[in-house]
């Protein structure tokens, strides 16, 4: 059973059409199937229209988000007997004609295939995006040593183990978690190129290029805390010591020439910042061993 979810806000527009060609693709392709739409929240006729469609829709009371979306949408997916899950976006950026190819890796053995718009064909995307997410890939590819193109793709299909075995914690970077906890549980990951249309209408989730790019550094510093917290907490605290030894530094030069009189505050001070440093980093050492053991 292929269980392919969609999540939704607002797009009634769109769904329909997204509906439709995923029914034309999925009759070609002889398996079974059913199309799951998570309205999450939205204030016009998106779950209406989907049901009309023809697929399953559940709707959320409030807008919770997309990471509280995809959330539900394996809850759902499970109790319909998923034994595959195929994650697609609503507006229509991702085509459903490209679905057979990421079920094909699936039926090859791998357990998570992500659909890679970087190594497929990009029709339009702002450049603030489009650096925004190759930093993405850059920080997931790093911290897995494992190399993904495209980590913030938003079209992947997943086997019922990882459903199950995976849990999503993060409100915010749910997509790049669920790649860094299944390579890191030794799940078969792949990419295979999809191709990535321009959006009609504007973004939901960029209404400027500023504020978008403020919150993916937000996200990349969460990524490095949340799975690199030696790294992390090793780089921050590394830097408030450095701080406080150059501070050092100073006062051993003071002594030397105009003699440390005068001076007590400035070096109570340093050995304020020395201890927050060397606190900081012991605090990575511990977090480190709690995530490896």
């Amino acid at each position: 059973m292929i269980i392919i979810t969609i999540p939704a806000y607002n797009e009634s527009k769109t769904i329909g059409n997204v509906i439709e060609n995923i029914k034309e693709v999925m009759q070609k392709y002889r398996k079974k199937y059913k199309i799951l739409v998570v309205d999450d929240g939205s204030q016009d006729n998106t779950a209406l229209i989907a049901r009309k469609a023809g697929a399953v829709a559940y709707s959320h009371a409030k807008n919770y988000g997309l990471a509280e979306a995809f959330k539900t949408e394996i809850q759902k997916s499970l109790e319909l007997g998923a034994d595959v899950i195929v994650h697609i976006d609503a507006d229509g950026q991702y085509l459903p004609r490209d679905i057979p190819k990421l079920l094909s890796e699936i039926d090859k053995g791998y357990d998570f295939v992500l659909g890679s718009r970087f190594k497929g064909k990009i029709e339009y995307m702002p450049i603030v995006k489009k650096l925004g997410n190759i930093a993405f890939s850059k920080v997931i590819s790093q911290i897995t040593k494992f190399n993904i193109s495209d980590a913030q793709t938003g079209f992947r299909a997943f086997t019922k183990k990882v459903a199950e075995e995976i849990n999503i914690g993060s409100n915010h970077t749910y997509t790049q978690e669920q790649i860094i906890r299944a390579i890191k549980q030794k799940f078969r990951v792949t990419e295979v190129p999809v191709y990535f249309a321009k959006r009609n209408g504007k973004s939901k989730l960029i209404r400027n290029p500023f504020e978008y790019a403020l919150k993916a550094w937000i996200n990349i510093i969460r990524i490095y805390r949340d799975f690199e917290p030696l790294k992390f907490f090793g780089m921050v605290g590394g830097l408030i010591f450095g701080i406080g030894f150059l501070i050092g530094l100073y006062l051993v030069y003071l002594h030397f020439t105009e003699g440390i009189i005068g001076h007590f505050g400035l070096m109570m001070m340093d050995i304020l910042i020395l201890s927050i440093g060397f606190q900081i980093i012991i605090f990575g050492l511990l977090a480190d061993m709690k995530k490896t053991s």
